[in-house]
């Protein structure tokens, strides 16, 4: 890792969609594909805060579809970076719906990890994580796990 560290805070990356007929499935849902692509985006925002680099995707895990979205729905997504290796950095993303009232469903969750690249595009040593809260530091230890899982399939 850098010597510089950042914030888990200094990462976020909020979004903000509405679901408009091009983005229907056949059914009249919203097309996981265009949310597979909306959520890559907020990792790919939420590594780069971090990093201050580029970065590409390397794996997605855990893409759970909890329930639909449909037509004029308003979908919110949220990125942060919630663990960090020598080049990697997991960002765990998370889909809501929000109704008129400013309430939020959650619908998707997912975890992506991100390498950070050089300007040769060989991947690059990427800031530590300062972790503040009691939250921060158990989605952590859960990043260990899933990043042990990773490792096991390969």
């Amino acid at each position: 890792m850098s010597a510089e560290s950042r914030k888990v805070s200094e990462s976020i990356v909020e979004t903000v969609h509405i679901v408009r007929p091009n983005h229907l499935n056949a059914v009249g849902r919203l097309f996981g594909g265009i949310l597979m692509q909306w959520i890559d985006e907020v990792a790919a925002l939420a590594a780069k805060r971090h990093a201050h680099m580029n970065v590409t995707t390397a794996s997605v895990d855990n893409l759970r579809f909890l329930r639909g979205a449909y037509q004029n729905d308003v979908i919110i997504i949220m990125g942060k970076v919630t663990y960090v290796g020598r080049t990697s950095m997991e960002v765990k993303v998370d889909t809501y719906i929000e109704d008129l009232e400013g309430r939020r469903s959650h619908i998707n969750q997912a975890f992506f990890t991100m390498v950070a690249l050089d300007e040769k595009d060989r991947p690059a040593p990427v800031p530590g994580l300062i972790l503040e809260t009691k939250e921060e530091k158990a989605v952590w230890e859960e990043a260990l796990l899933r990043r042990q899982t990773r490792e096991h399939r390969r």
